[in-house]
């Protein structure tokens, strides 16, 4: 029989452990302070979108993903995924069907053309969105669809139509013309005009990449946004005119940039991991849909979307939520790779608020990601949210930093590749 050295397995095992605590100690309180004192410093004036500030913002978080020597996205030779949008500015419209002039708030345009003029004989695809149909879901549909429609919307949504007005945030300049009409009419004659000043503004998110060891082509997604709402002398309050995000949302970039450095001194992550600073998040998430568009959804096996967690939640310290806990089992997992710890994940307890859909997660759950945002901010009762007085000094550093090592551990069997949450049932979403 062969002897066995029940000795070399305890020795293992005491060394793996301690290489396992030296790694959690890269997320570490002085590193995690350095990173947030100056993403929310007066420095970056607020960090608003298309100004200076902003830009120190994006090129700091450039220089620290090199520092951990993690690639750039698609071999770009740059940190920097930039991209433009429109702004279109609504001038005037009008409609008649069949004769009857429409009232025109009853009439949406969504178009990259500075001016439209549309009949019967212009080519355009009439089609309905019907009173049992998703109205938010189909409209989508017929967006992404990029062809031109006339998109004729029932009555019963009256209430609801205005919300297509969120789609012209959106609108790039390959975008065909879409017009939503409120009307139970199915016209045979119909003019349309309308008229949009169009504008063409530069954004960037910061990206970088962690090729997978075994599974290069199945990615997990650590996001959060670096834009905020800048300097507003009009509000100023206690002579203080700089919205510096401390929580909103320097904390949960600062968290993804520690996982970024964390999970490159590991290197052992079989799927490639992709950390990315969304911009323009509270102007209408243009970062987040931008950079959604360059996956294939089914490749993305995970997105850790990380909003507010600079405070503590409703339960105390040591804990956090996810939104859209009930949607996948992807929260199961996390806490299941909690056990024996002392931090919980919750459900999120804000469920009238939407939190869902009002993150930068939202872009790839809607496509059937398991994409979840995880905060500990009390939506009910938050002191200093969207106010000048959300600064570094309100912050719970040490539960902060305890949170990103929760998020660190309780995603390493997603990372490699034991664990593949299941999908978001897209046929139940706004």
């Amino acid at each position: 029989m062969k002897k066995i050295n029940i000795l070399f397995p305890l020795v293992l095992l005491v060394f793996v452990n301690i290489v396992s605590a030296q790694q959690v100690n890269i997320i570490n309180k002085a590193e995690t302070e350095r990173i947030e004192k100056y993403l929310s410093s007066d420095e970056l004036e607020g960090r608003r979108t298309y100004s200076k500030g902003i830009d120190k913002a994006a090129d700091f978080i450039a220089s620290e993903f090199k520092q951990s020597g993690l690639a750039t996205f698609n071999n770009s030779d740059s940190y920097l995924q930039k991209f433009t949008r429109l702004n279109a500015k609504f001038i005037g419209a009008s409609a008649n069907l069949d004769g009857t002039t429409l009232d025109t708030k009853n009439v949406i345009v969504l178009t990259s053309e500075p001016t439209v003029s549309i009949s019967e004989t212009s080519g355009y695809e009439v089609v309905k969105i019907a009173k049992d149909d998703n109205l938010g879901l189909v409209a989508r549909k017929y967006l992404a669809a990029n062809k031109n429609y006339i998109v004729l919307v029932d009555e019963s949504f009256a209430n609801n139509f205005s919300r297509l007005i969120q789609f012209k945030s959106g609108i790039t300049a390959a975008q065909k013309t879409v017009v939503f009409i409120l009307t139970n009419q199915t016209p045979t004659k119909f003019t349309i005009q309308a008229t949009h000043k169009i504008e063409t503004l530069n954004l960037a998110n910061v990206v970088s990449v962690l090729p997978g060891k075994t599974l290069p082509n199945e990615y997990v997604i650590f996001s959060g946004h670096y834009d905020h709402l800048g300097i507003n002398s009009s509000k100023a309050m206690n002579g203080d005119s700089i919205y510096n995000g401390a929580n909103d949302d320097a904390a949960g970039t600062t968290a993804m940039i520690m996982l970024s450095k964390y999970f490159s001194a590991k290197k052992d992550n079989a799927r490639t991991l992709i950390f990315v600073a969304f911009t323009a998040e509270e102007i209408g998430g243009f970062g987040a849909q931008y950079f959604s568009k360059q996956f294939d959804p089914n490749t993305v096996k995970a997105m850790f979307n990380l909003e507010m967690i600079g405070t503590e939640s409703k339960w105390g310290k040591n804990s956090a939520y996810i939104t859209g806990f009930e949607k996948t089992n992807m929260g199961a997992i996390l806490q299941k790779n909690l056990e024996g710890s002392a931090f919980k994940f919750y459900p999120d307890p804000y469920t009238d608020q939407n939190l869902f859909y009002r993150s930068d997660n939202a872009t790839l759950a809607r496509l059937g990601v398991p994409a979840h945002t995880i905060s500990t901010s009390k939506m009910d009762n938050e002191p200093n949210y969207h106010k000048p007085s959300d600064q570094f000094e309100t912050l719970d550093m040490d539960n902060m930093n305890e949170i990103i090592k929760a998020i660190a551990l309780s995603s390493q069997t997603i990372i490699s590749g034991k664990d593949t949450p299941s999908r978001v049932d897209t046929t139940q979403l706004k």
